[in-house]
């Protein structure tokens, strides 16, 4: 009901108006509606089709504070606040409209038949109702909203591949009933202690536009975890592989399986573990990750063994960044692929410019890859899923 009267509450609702004493009606005189909602108890968030979050108070209906997530306001910070290039921020951007303008994810009527059909925008509060989290194109924000800022960006490094739409928060393990468990050893804090399973953090799991997958965030990253250890003199294990596909595969993927079946032996031939850079201040060696990055080792493995690169020059040598080559033209303007013309980029979690000495390929922008590639002399992290490490 629009009037609940004076003096009435219903669930510790106190306005007896809604039209008069609330903000309610707020999205209605936008000329806009809500795509998503959250509530922590006390507080409610609605993310609106115009691209605008609201976050409203249960008991008065009064809107708290407001979060503006459209592309004009990307427009003006993507360089200076997100660190973006114009290209990717252009790709990213042109996803977005294209949610917007096809997809029922933001309430389009003219979509088809594809698989966005049945993904839906989600937003959550956490347990504490003082953090809501937002999946944006930039990665899930974190908004402290009471002190209206973002606190984190969760996944920011894997937003330029995915457009992460739906959120769901796991806090952890459930806190232990120490009574019940020692009821159940008996008495015993040993035999409890004993049958102690160690604890995860918190997850953060989350769909992506038009993805038949799910991504799991975690505070832990295995790379580095394993860094550390092995840092540490300890047995580091196996490197975690991070993208497992196990959806069925389309029907474009089949058809380049075919394709390509006939020459996966002949490529494989082409591909080669090490590598022995000759140059007028000594060898280089090269470890190369030919099962993580197949096109991209064979590319260079073959220009290599027919001679491409013979005698070419550093054609640019950049003090505490990097040295590039692998431009038959010596002027950083000319080399191409084996195949003719560029390649598409092979990007990996575990392969990042996250130490010196780095080798990876050249490019003038997503999959434009030929033949030019370049050594780090520091940790570059900035590069990453921008250039292939090979």
């Amino acid at each position: 009901n629009d009037s609940l009267g004076s003096g009435a509450s219903i669930d510790g609702v106190t306005y007896s108006s809604k039209s008069d004493d609330t903000d309610l009606y707020t999205l209605f005189q936008k000329k806009t509606f809500g795509l998503a909602l959250a509530t922590s108890g006390s507080h409610y968030a609605l993310y609106g089709a115009n691209g605008l979050v609201y976050i409203f108070e249960h008991t008065t209906g009064k809107l708290m504070v407001r979060f503006d997530e459209r592309l004009k306001v990307y427009d003006a910070t993507f360089q200076e606040q997100y660190q973006m290039d114009a290209l990717e921020y252009g790709k990213r951007a042109a996803t977005e409209r294209e949610m917007q303008q096809e997809s029922p994810i933001f309430g389009a009527t003219n979509y088809g038949n594809d698989d966005s059909l049945h993904q839906s925008l989600t937003i959550t509060f956490d347990a504490t109702g003082n953090f809501l989290l937002v999946p944006t194109l930039v990665g899930i924000k974190v908004f402290d909203w009471a002190r209206r800022k973002v606190v984190k960006i969760v996944g920011k490094e894997d937003a330029n591949a995915i457009r992460m739409i739906g959120v769901c928060l796991c806090e952890g393990d459930a806190k232990v009933n120490q009574q019940m468990q020692l009821a159940r050893t008996g008495g015993s804090k040993t035999a409890m202690n004993h049958d102690a399973i160690k604890l995860s953090d918190a997850l953060i799991i989350s769909m992506s536009y038009q993805k038949r997958r799910f991504y799991v965030f975690s505070h832990k990253d295995p790379w580095l975890q394993q860094q550390q250890e092995q840092e540490d003199g300890g047995d580091a294990g196996v490197i975690i592989t991070r993208d497992v596909l196990n959806e069925p595969p389309t029907a474009e993927d089949r058809l380049l399986a075919d394709n390509g079946s006939s020459s996966a032996n002949n490529a494989a031939s082409n591909l080669g573990s090490e590598a022995i850079l000759r140059t007028t201040m000594g060898d280089i060696h090269m470890k190369l990750f030919c099962k993580e990055v197949p096109r991209t080792i064979e590319n260079f493995c073959t220009h290599a063994r027919n001679g491409y690169y013979n005698d070419v020059i550093f054609h640019r040598v950049i003090p505490s960044f990097m040295l590039q080559t692998g431009d038959p033209l010596g002027d950083g303007t000319g080399g191409e692929s084996v195949w003719g013309g560029e390649f598409e980029d092979e990007f990996v979690r575990e392969l990042r410019h996250d130490r010196p000495f780095t080798v990876s390929m050249a490019n003038a922008g997503p999959n434009t890859n030929g033949s030019q590639f370049f050594i780090t002399v520091c940790p570059t992290p900035w590069l990453d899923q921008k250039h292939t490490v090979f």
